[in-house]
């Protein structure tokens, strides 16, 4: 459903640009030019709202990041999204397929998405756990504005491919809202014995303040002090929180105020500087998280 939506978004967007060039090339190629790449301008200008809010947001113990870092996390935000939003998701959400071969005794690893995203962003970490014969596979959560307990099943499918195919539990690396929906699977009977470790990146643990202009009901559980997420801290052991490990930054444009994105008792891991997609394709968080499942990763 999202690679369509995003894949008509795209194709309309281009079109206008190009009958936007066709239309003013004659009278002026500067401007012909300027509508090209008004779609890019325009995202652009959405992200450079998302770090302003960031920047006024008060109230976190992680100190602020300042102006110099909040720029340059602006333009890889661009970069990463552009490739993300554009490109990856609509047009080559499937580009890799899933690695579920008979690999008993290797550990294999379940990729999950965040909010507004499909299998198509984990491309790059796909291609890398390939490369060293790590068993993969990546997770669409649908109905994308559905309620996040809408994709446990989404997740238990995957673990259990995985788990029939190696004969060991797998490792579950989450971005974003997938952290949430990992949680909320966790909470299903007997699935802490079927999962060997938790990594989340960007995930909004505790909420985030950006999930206040969401309407689906995912964004709504999503906002700081839900009684879902509430209800999530509740009904799981701390001691499990152990098996977990979550990277955040203080340049995440929307998971925010910044500590929202650690969970107590978990592997709370600072990466300072980097914007919410870029987080999960920073070097050290991709070759870290892809160690807990094989250390040649």
């Amino acid at each position: 459903m999202i690679a369509r939506l995003q894949r008509t978004i795209c194709l309309s967007l281009l079109l206008s640009a190009l009958a936007w060039a066709l239309l003013f090339w004659a009278w002026s190629p500067a401007l012909a030019l300027a509508g090209l790449a008004l779609p890019a301008l325009a995202y652009g200008g959405i992200l450079a709202c998302e770090f302003v809010l960031l920047a006024r947001v008060r109230g976190d113990p992680v100190p602020r990041a300042g102006t110099a870092p909040l720029l340059r996390a602006w333009a890889r935000e661009l970069g990463c999204g552009l490739q993300v939003f554009a490109w990856r998701q609509p047009f080559r959400a499937h580009a890799e397929p899933d690695q579920v071969m008979p690999a008993q005794g290797r550990r294999g690893v379940v990729f999950v998405h965040g909010l507004m995203c499909n299998r198509g962003f984990w491309a790059p970490w796909m291609r890398r756990a390939k490369a060293v014969g790590m068993p993969c596979m990546a997770v669409n959560l649908e109905p994308v504005f559905g309620a996040i307990d809408d994709y446990v099943p989404a997740i238990e499918t995957a673990v259990a491919r995985m788990l029939a195919a190696t004969g060991q539990p797998p490792v579950l690396i989450c971005h974003s809202m997938g952290g949430l929906a990992a949680r909320a699977w966790l909470r299903t009977a007997g699935a802490r014995e079927r999962v060997a470790h938790v990594v989340t990146i960007a995930t909004p643990h505790a909420g985030t303040w950006m999930a206040r202009f969401g309407q689906g009901r995912n964004s709504r559980q999503m906002r700081v002090g839900s009684g879902w997420l509430q209800a999530l801290a509740r009904g799981e052991p701390e001691e499990g929180r152990a098996s977990f490990t979550c990277w955040y930054s203080d340049c995440d444009n929307i998971v925010f105020p910044v500590s929202t994105a650690t969970l107590q008792g978990a592997d709370n891991r600072f990466v300072p500087g980097e914007p919410h997609v870029g987080l999960a394709f920073h070097p050290e968080v991709m070759c870290a998280s892809l160690a807990l499942v094989h250390p040649r990763a």
